[in-house]
């Protein structure tokens, strides 16, 4: 006993190391088969993954977009926002930078062409471009000459792989194409006449344009431009700055959200309804464990519910709340929470058994259903038996079941809960591990459910486990895996 205790602290302390959270294939690749799985088996699985998912799906970059009207301080805002995720690779990309290049005919009336409609840009060139830094590739942006109306044919900026990648320009949200794109989207709104002040600035210092060539512009072409194509874009900002620049306020909560953003996994960002725990040595720690083929039963379970536990609280986290006054010992008054009253949970037989004494321990007396659903292959389809509270349309429900792999068998229990008359807001499905194609299931069926999951794993194999998963979780907990 002593020196298998002396394993477990020497797992925990090398846990401990730096890691990275999220989709990973070098993990799979350098770790030996499990005991379950032979090697051409292991094989096998990684290959069959590892053809379906590309070499960016450990981490995509996060895309923003940031509109407003000519002059309104966009490239403010940009530069901002890079300056304060100075931690992170960042690249800003100007639409600007795609405009066509004018034909000699259109170079002689120069005047008459419309350089703020849709039409002046090469929108499919800018589609390819993000698109490439999307999937993690470097690209040539084109370089605009604004004097002479035309593509500096020789040179161009190489743009490389980055976290984020800033997308600028007055018809950014015009086409849904490049809106798609988008993680964030952002409009700049500023006074039309400090606008105008602005552009006649830069045009004639930095674009070499005389006063009246500005305004005449601005009222034929720029003005229209803003009201018919820019201004009806602004529904479909996320965030509305105004002020620009000076509103340091507004950009200070973004560079908020994307630092949370960029923490999270890319899963995270598809869901807004999934929810990874924050991942800490010691979390880390504990998934080494309970994932060794070679520990003990004893602290297989011992590990096992120091997580379930943890996810436990978590969810319970996101239960309503309403705001309740008491009394301290000193005869203070304390302003709190009051923790929900109608709330059940429900245990998918039978590995979601082992999560219902976690769940005891943190709300006393609360009432637990239970639901059995035959697993043939991967379909998990045929319901055998259920035993739910009678007033459980009237409780939030904590659905329990470990390991969330097809999800096929957590569709048909969340289906039954919804036909029992429970909202599908109410639920709140509570597992250790997921699978991307489990969460993929579940939440385009039911998109106003909560997953609350500590780690989300690589991909599915060929016989519907999890990678690198952790085995019959069931088997695992109870003893019967002999």
């Amino acid at each position: 006993m002593p020196e298998e205790t002396t394993a477990i602290d020497y797992v925990m302390e090398a846990a401990s190391g730096p890691h990275f959270s999220g989709l990973r294939l070098e993990g799979l690749l350098s770790s030996p088969p499990s005991s379950t799985s032979s090697p051409s088996a292991a094989a096998s699985a990684t290959s069959s993954f590892s053809a379906t998912l590309p070499d960016s799906a450990a981490k995509q970059p996060f895309v923003i977009g940031v509109s407003g009207g000519t002059a309104s301080g966009k490239t403010t805002v940009c530069d901002m926002i890079i300056q304060q995720l100075h931690d992170h690779r960042v690249v800003l990309v100007n639409q600007d930078s795609f405009y066509r290049g004018l034909t000699a005919e259109e170079s002689e009336r120069v005047h008459e062409y419309n350089f703020d409609h849709p039409d002046a840009f090469d929108t499919e060139q800018l589609l390819e471009c993000i698109g490439k830094l999307k999937s993690g590739q470097s690209v040539h942006v084109p370089i605009y000459d604004f004097k002479n109306h035309r593509r500096c044919s020789e040179t161009f900026r190489q743009v490389n792989v980055s976290d984020v990648i800033i997308l600028e320009g007055i018809l950014v949200f015009h086409d849904q194409r490049v809106r798609n794109l988008m993680n964030m989207k952002i409009f700049v709104d500023t006074d039309a006449d400090v606008r105008l002040a602005r552009r006649i600035r830069r045009d004639t210092v930095e674009r070499g344009r005389d006063v009246n060539s500005v305004l005449e512009q601005y009222a034929m072409f720029v003005k229209p431009a803003f009201d018919d194509f820019v201004l009806p874009s602004k529904k479909y900002a996320d965030v509305i700055i105004p002020r620009g620049g000076d509103n340091h306020v507004a950009i200070d909560l973004i560079v908020q959200h994307i630092h949370t953003k960029l923490g999270l996994h890319d899963l995270c960002k598809i869901y807004p309804n999934v929810n990874v725990i924050q991942s800490t040595f010691q979390i880390r720690g504990m998934h080494t464990l309970i994932r060794d083929h070679e520990i003990s039963k004893h602290d297989f379970v011992f590990y096992s519910d120091r997580l379930i536990r943890l996810v436990v609280e978590h969810g319970l986290g996101h239960l309503p709340f309403t705001e309740k006054q008491v009394v301290t010992p000193t005869g203070s008054l304390y302003t709190g929470v009051d923790f929900c009253k109608k709330l059940c949970g429900v245990s998918i037989v039978r590995s979601g058994e082992s999560m219902e004494n976690a769940l005891r321990a943190c709300c006393k007396g609360i009432k637990i259903g239970k639901i059995l659903i035959h697993r043939d292959g991967d379909n998990g389809k045929q319901l055998i038996y259920e035993k739910l509270p009678k007033d459980i349309s009237e409780r939030h429900v904590l659905l329990l079941d470990p390991v969330l792999a097809t999800g096929n068998s957590a569709g048909q229990a969340i289906e039954l809960l919804i036909q029992k008359g429970v909202p599908e807001s109410h639920i709140i499905f509570l597992n250790l591990i997921s699978a991307p194609e489990g969460i993929h299931c579940v939440c385009k069926r039911f998109p106003s459910l909560k997953i609350v999951t500590s780690e989300i794993d690589v991909a599915l194999n060929e016989e519907f486990r999890v990678i690198p998963g952790m085995g019959e979780f069931g088997d695992r907990y109870f003893g019967t895996d002999d």
